[in-house]
């Protein structure tokens, strides 16, 4: 027995000299001109808090087919008197206990602008949305999942305000320019002042901000700004948070003459944070939010040592392009050139979010008469548009504003028409079959609508997308049969029931193109056990299509079903008919697999 400890005694301090050794080689690279023997010590204490060390596996899938994430902000469900934690947290467990298992909670911290992404304190919730209980509360129930703000601060901060009295902490804890310098190579997400003049006690100064004069640039190359960020982590950690979103963390660090995007150290950063984490969480997730063409998206991977997680952000774009032009080349021309991610990694999915859908992911995949035929369709459905700053010196479409719904009430071709709903569950049920993870906007969840008095009431055009429902009137629109958003709700409730009961959906299952012309989307998909297959049909046109089953190649040995109609599928000679945007699940029998 003695011997046992010993040895596991010495495992541990081996353990531990090697994460220190890890840790100090990603500083050694972020601050190559300083010792950083106390901040290796620090960055190490202060994640650990007396945890055990344990053995880090950068290939553990820390997800199944059952994973379905909802992003919702804390008060997008509301009811008079009752602080909307509560009520968020009653809602789902109501209505959605069954479906969904991780809740991303937008900003729930205190904010002065951008709905809660211009933090004034990320260590206190918003008391207008509750308290830490109320996360806890939810956290208990659900994977918690977190935005950590990480790349700016609101000026409306105590940090920010130290910065104008030059005071610690938060004298030099932002970004700082000068006026003189050559901004030209920076890549711009805004149409905004990237520098901000700032009077403080020791004269005027200007700051870097890469979104808004309300949300100013923090400065990594501070090495306590790294602590600081180490320490929240930490008391998220705490509280139950166990998926942390890295807010805009594409532009976090900063060299003049640069694009001050996807800098190396910013990865470098990525890779530290998740050493310090991992070894300690090992079950926690990190996401990088990068709303950037999908080559450099692909980057925050690194070799499975950055995001466990990187946002699908090419998807929202070209599905909304395929069913609205009833062509799906683009679409598959794409999704061949997607790398399968390996284990450890996984693709998010999403088809809407509480911003626009953004345009740069489409770099690259449409022709520019393409996207402004989309851009024109999207306006002429009463959605928005929002502009950023381009280097050849005007502005360029960045992301489309409209409720997602109305983004699919009609076609290019013919405009509005009577298939908007079924164009809709055809986006989302594409979006579930998918190698991923599926997260699904609460608003989508709904069917919501361009919200205009919202939009008026604020000037923001992402406001267009971020209604606030009344309980009450919710629940009746979900009780009434008769209702739209009562039909959405209970149709994608039914879709994603299915779909967690099918190991071919597990994110990093196998995925395959089919080539069924270009009105049919359609892939297939095979369970990590090799036990189960599932061919994923969509007609993505208008008119109805008809296809050889002989051409899907399914095993005539085996029995198949279609799982969204519980129709069987047996003449395996003859054809199979699609209605418009009609989805197709076709598995191979199995008891366990059926709804």
């Amino acid at each position: 027995m003695k011997n046992l400890k010993a040895r596991d005694r010495r495992q541990m301090e081996a353990q531990q000299k090697e994460l220190a050794r890890r840790v100090a080689d990603h500083l050694r690279f972020l601050y190559p001109n300083q010792g950083n023997e106390e901040l290796t010590e620090l960055l190490i204490a202060e994640m650990s808090l007396g945890r055990n060390l344990q053995s880090a596996n950068p290939h553990q899938n820390n997800w199944d087919e059952t994973d379905t994430i909802l992003i919702t902000y804390g008060n997008s469900v509301m009811k008079e008197g009752e602080l909307p934690l509560h009520t968020l947290h009653r809602f789902l467990n109501k209505h959605l206990s069954q479906t969904i298992k991780g809740v991303h909670i937008l900003p729930f911290f205190p904010f002065s602008s951008d709905d809660g992404f211009s933090v004034m304190d990320f260590l206190q919730v918003n008391p207008s949305l509750g308290d830490w209980e109320d996360i806890e509360a939810i956290g208990k129930d659900y994977r918690l999942m977190s935005d950590l703000v990480i790349n700016h601060m609101s000026s409306r901060s105590r940090w920010f305000d130290n910065f104008k009295k030059r005071l610690d902490p938060g004298k030099d804890y932002f970004v700082e320019g000068s006026p003189q310098d050559d901004y030209s190579q920076v890549v711009r997400p805004r149409n905004s002042s990237l520098l901000n003049s700032v009077e403080t006690a020791d004269g005027e100064r200007h700051v870097w901000c890469t979104f808004s004069a309300d949300q100013v640039d923090l400065n990594f190359k501070n090495p306590k700004v790294l602590l600081e960020f180490v320490r929240i982590i930490r008391k998220y950690l705490n509280h139950g948070v166990a998926i942390f979103r890295l807010d805009a963390v594409a532009f976090l660090w900063k060299e003049p003459g640069t694009p001050c995007i996807h800098l190396q150290q910013t990865h470098e950063l990525i890779k530290l944070l998740r050493t310090l984490i991992e070894h300690y969480f090992p079950d926690v997730v990190l996401i990088c939010e990068c709303n950037v063409p999908n080559r450099e998206n692909l980057t925050y991977f690194g070799n499975a040592n950055e995001a466990h997680i990187i946002y699908n952000f090419s998807l929202p774009p070209l599905l909304l392009h395929t069913l609205l032009s009833g062509d799906c080349r683009h679409l598959k021309t794409w999704m061949m050139s997607m790398p399968p991610a390996q284990s450890g990694t996984s693709y998010l999915n999403f088809i809407a979010s509480h911003d626009g859908i953004g345009l740069r992911p489409l770099d690259g995949l449409l022709a520019e008469s393409e996207r402004d035929q989309l851009v024109d369709t999207i306006q002429k459905f009463g959605g928005k548009v929002t502009y950023r700053k381009a280097r050849e010196g005007f502005d360029k479409p960045y992301e489309l504003n409209v409720a997602l719904y109305d983004a699919l009430k009609g076609t290019i071709q013919s405009g509005e028409d009577s298939w908007a709903y079924q164009r809709f569950v055809c986006a989302h049920a594409i979006m579930l079959g998918l190698e991923g993870i599926p997260a699904i906007y609460i608003q989508s969840l709904f069917g919501s609508r361009n919200d205009y008095t919202r939009l008026e009431h604020t000037g923001r055009n992402r406001s267009i997308n971020r209604h606030i429902w009344q309980e009450a009137a919710l629940e009746q629109e979900l009780e009434n049969d008769g209702s739209m958003h009562g039909r959405i709700f209970a149709e994608l409730n039914r879709l994603l029931t299915i779909r967690k009961r099918q190991p071919a959906f597990h994110p990093n299952a196998t995925q395959f193109t089919l080539h069924l012309g270009e009105k049919v989307f359609a892939f297939w998909r095979q369970s990590i056990d090799r036990s189960q297959s599932v061919f994923c049909l969509s007609n993505i046109n208008i008119k109805k299509q008809t296809l050889n089953l002989a051409d899907i190649n399914l095993i005539s040995t085996d029995d198949w079903i279609d799982l969204i109609s519980d129709a069987a599928v047996s003449d395996l000679g003859g054809q199979l008919e699609l209605a418009p945007y009609q989805t197709m699940w076709i598995t191979n029998c199995s008891s366990r697999n059926r709804p």
